[in-house]
């Protein structure tokens, strides 16, 4: 499974980005708001990440996500940054497309979306050790080779669940910083 997120890109046709809170068309340095897509086959568990995130629950019983569904949350880092997750859990359908689209998506991202986008890759279902389909160094490996941040999470057992959000929030305020 794969997160996407980033800020403003400032032109049509590309994935949308991160836009400040706004008072008066002036930007809000410590109120941003992020719109962030997940991506991966059905029955990854991407549904329970946003779940847990932003509900605090697990439900063994979850159902497949027909189409798209939208939630929000919104977090405080450590520098009294607010950071508004908008997000949006799509159904699952990367199944149907062939192997390779599905390996070339971070580079088309990359290409395509705002020069800030964030891309995680993201192991769900670390609990379930002895289930374990790939192993962390080939998540690690790829990661790395495609621009992307590596992390292990559990919706189950929340393990990662925080950090991941954290982590994509921080590195998109690195990259505006830089933008600065």
């Amino acid at each position: 499974m794969g997160c996407a997120s980033s800020l403003p890109g400032g032109s049509s046709g590309r994935l949308s980005g991160l836009n400040n809170s706004e008072s008066n068309g002036v930007p809000d340095a410590k109120n941003l708001r992020v719109k962030l897509v997940l991506l991966g086959d059905s029955g990854v568990g991407k549904s329970c990440i946003v779940l847990r995130f932003v509900r605090g629950q697990f439900d063994p019983t979850s159902k497949v996500t027909i189409g798209a569904s939208f939630l929000s949350q919104t977090i405080a880092l450590q520098d009294s940054t607010t950071v508004k997750f908008e997000i949006w859990d799509t159904a699952g359908q990367e199944r149907s497309c062939p192997c390779q689209q599905r390996l070339e998506l971070p580079l088309e991202l990359q290409k395509h979306g705002s020069p800030d986008i964030v891309l995680a890759l993201v192991g769900n279902k670390a609990d379930l050790h002895e289930n374990r389909e790939v192993p962390v160094q080939d998540g690690m490996d790829y990661a790395e080779k495609n621009g992307m941040f590596f992390i292990e999470t559990s919706a189950k057992t929340a393990d990662n669940i925080n950090q991941l959000f954290e982590e994509i929030a921080k590195r998109l305020l690195v990259r505006r910083h830089h933008d600065c």
